[in-house]
């Protein structure tokens, strides 16, 4: 798009440049969507009367502030309310965090290939993006982004398990980062994923920020907790940095239905957490028998799995969806494939493993040997 197709109307040119973010293909008739990282359950019941109950109040403003779901994370982190900050998924969190942090002329360095979001978050800041690329087993190369840092840097994005590769940032990695950092430089810990980690290896974000003054935690409850179409996430970190992300927020923006989800939600953590576990080991059988077909596989700890399938991922994309499968494809370097239904399994390795046999000798998906 250019200038003329807006009808003369004068667009940042940078903006115009990036890529609306687009949503996961939907799933054919009678198929199984696996694109979109969505929790495969149904909500539950009493998440559903929760939410039902506030809709007789849909003609007033919501309680955006949502001050008794700040106060129940916060009980649960073991820090106080304002260092909680609500937002329309994490992904506005992102927004706002970067919004505050970044402006022209500066930069935010984060890994890639990492959420897709990032590099139209960061343009849209007017801030310029500095990608370092992930290391061949689909992790952070924290060394080389430590080493990106310049006096420009504004921010770091560290996402873990990496969306989409899966890999996790361990414990020992990510402090030696913090350490290796500016502490004027704000740093993003995206634990989007968080929930469906099993590695005890993994950073887990919000310990850590007692002694690390620069560090803000996001998290969601549209994965592990199933409320992807209610859109809430949160932040967790200092107050004057949150408080510059409220500033830069769209007011009103976190509905009370969706802070009665996240409440609602909050109440059956007991039975939700048992669907995590499911899928998480459904998740490790998928990735094991993927493996037994011959593909090479990154570690995979949030609710999908990555097939590096590189030149041939248009091809494989088409292959899945003929079958019924909708998966995500980042030409041209791989798919991602959401923890689906377990009836979905069958079928997507039915097609995995003809994908695989047709990959050329020493394909990089394909295991060696």
């Amino acid at each position: 798009m250019n200038t003329e197709d807006a009808g003369g109307v004068k667009l940042r040119p940078e903006i115009v440049a990036v890529p609306a973010y687009k949503q996961g293909r939907a799933a054919p008739a009678d198929g199984f969507k696996l694109s979109s990282n969505e929790n495969p359950f149904p909500p539950l019941p009493g998440v559903v009367e929760a939410m039902t109950a506030v809709l007789g109040e849909l003609n007033r403003y919501p309680n955006a502030g949502g001050l008794d779901l700040r106060e129940r994370l916060a009980e649960r982190h073991g820090v106080s309310a304002d260092q909680v900050h609500l937002g329309n998924g994490s992904v506005s969190l992102l927004a706002q965090l970067i919004s505050a942090a970044a402006g022209v002329g500066d930069e935010v360095v984060y890994s890639w290939r990492s959420f897709e979001a990032y590099p139209g978050l960061v343009t849209v800041t007017g801030a310029t993006s500095v990608q370092v690329p992930n290391r061949a087993d689909g992790g952070h190369d924290l060394d080389a982004m430590a080493s990106a840092i310049t006096d420009r840097t504004r921010v770091v994005i560290v996402c873990t398990p990496n969306n989409p590769t899966g890999a996790i940032v361990t414990a020992a990695e990510f402090e030696a980062f913090m350490a290796s950092v500016p502490s004027s430089l704000l740093v993003l810990l995206d634990e989007a994923y968080y929930e469906f980690v099993t590695d005890d290896a993994s950073v887990d974000g919000i310990p850590l920020l007692k002694r690390y003054p620069n560090l803000v935690v996001l998290r969601t409850f549209s994965k592990a907790y199933g409320l992807a179409a209610v859109r809430v996430g949160y932040a967790v970190g200092p107050v004057a940095v949150l408080n510059a992300a409220r500033s830069a927020a769209i007011p009103l923006s976190v509905t009370d239905v969706a802070r009665a989800a996240a409440l609602a939600s909050i109440d059956a953590e007991e039975e939700l957490m048992e669907r995590v576990a499911r899928i998480a080991m459904r998740r490790d059988r998928l990735r094991d028998a993927l493996i037994a077909q011959g593909w090479n596989l990154p570690q995979a700890q949030g609710n999908f799995v990555w097939l590096a399938t590189g030149e041939h991922t248009a091809a494989a994309n088409d292959a899945f969806f003929d079958a019924g499968l909708t998966v995500r494809a980042f030409a041209p370097e791989g798919i991602r494939v959401s923890v689906g239904e377990e009836e979905s399994v069958e079928k997507l390795l039915e097609v995995a493993g003809d994908i695989v046999r047709n990959l050329p000798n020493g394909h990089p998906a394909k295991r060696l040997g």
